[in-house]
């Protein structure tokens, strides 16, 4: 058992990230997903610091080099402050369910950016992966049973394109994690440095354009606030660190694959909590997408 924890790691990540996703979005319906995405960045950052504090952990790690520091931060800011920002609206227009199908495209986004950025080609049988995981995602969108009141066809499009958004910058901001913790980096400090960079830059934001007042006064709506709470610290601080410590405990495709099943963990969540109806068209292309992922990555060569 002790020879798979990085896969129980990614396994609890999916989980993790499933629950917080209905969390943010029960939240963003009474806030706000700005507002969502602002005060679980404080959230968790608070809570990070406190769990670095317990443990003991060193905020810079030894040996830690100026280029990890920075590759931590600005993954903070493209993955946390950034891409989260646009998923988290996806979630409003479009719901959960859909919003995390189309974040199986984040792991697609990462292979095209390592063939962009690296020169490392990719063969025929991961191009056809990227193909399966695009047909079961076209298959999903077009069931004609699993929409409610995001059903409006511009909220769709605008929806399904936050959502893309929001893949590709969880993409960047994993190649970003990857780098700055080479050499042994802990999971919980890189976190630290990545809550810290995205929740400065929401403040100042916020702060710059006026609208902290009112973001403090959205504190006093408790039912928002607890489910902000619930997903900060299931989200940004367990689920986030548990995904970098499955990433440096396994093969990067069997974590990013395990990772991935957050979308059909949805399904009766969807059916039961959001009364949406899930078909049998909904199903078998959230299965497509999900085994068109795992292609991708069981197809792609493990890092030495």
């Amino acid at each position: 058992m002790i020879h798979h924890l990085g896969e129980i790691a990614a396994l609890a990540t999916a989980a993790l990230w499933a629950f917080n996703s209905i969390c943010f979005s029960l939240a963003g319906r009474q806030v706000g997903s700005v507002t969502v995405n602002h005060l679980r960045l404080w959230i968790g950052w608070l809570t990070i610091l406190l769990l670095m504090v317990g443990l003991r952990i060193p905020f810079v790690p030894p040996g830690a080099t100026p280029l990890q520091l920075g590759s931590l931060l600005l993954s903070g800011l493209i993955g946390f402050a950034l891409g989260d920002a646009f998923l988290f609206e996806a979630f409003l227009r479009i719901g959960p369910r859909l919003a995390m199908l189309w974040m199986t495209l984040a792991p697609v986004f990462a292979a095209l950016l390592e063939l962009a950025v690296l020169r490392v080609r990719l063969a025929p049988l991961e191009w056809t992966a990227i193909a399966i995981t695009l047909g079961g995602i076209a298959l999903v969108v077009s069931d004609p049973h699993g929409h409610r009141e995001e059903s409006h066809r511009g909220r769709r499009l605008s929806g399904t394109l936050l959502a893309i958004l929001g893949a590709a910058g969880q993409a960047v901001g994993l190649l970003l994690s990857k780098m700055g913790m080479a050499g042994g980096f802990s999971p919980i400090a890189a976190n630290t440095w990545r809550l810290t960079a995205a929740t400065l830059a929401m403040g100042v934001w916020f702060l710059c354009s006026g609208r902290l007042p009112g973001e403090w006064a959205k504190l006093k709506v408790r039912p928002a606030m607890g489910w902000i709470a619930a997903g900060a610290v299931t989200g940004p601080v367990a689920g986030v660190v548990l995904s970098l410590f499955a990433i440096t405990h396994a093969p990067i495709g069997v974590a990013s694959t395990l990772m991935s099943l957050s979308p059909l963990l949805l399904l009766p969540v969807a059916h039961f909590a959001f009364r949406e109806r899930v078909g049998w068209q909904a199903i078998a292309g959230t299965t497509v997408a999900i085994l068109g992922t795992a292609l991708l990555f069981l197809s792609t060569p493990a890092a030495s």
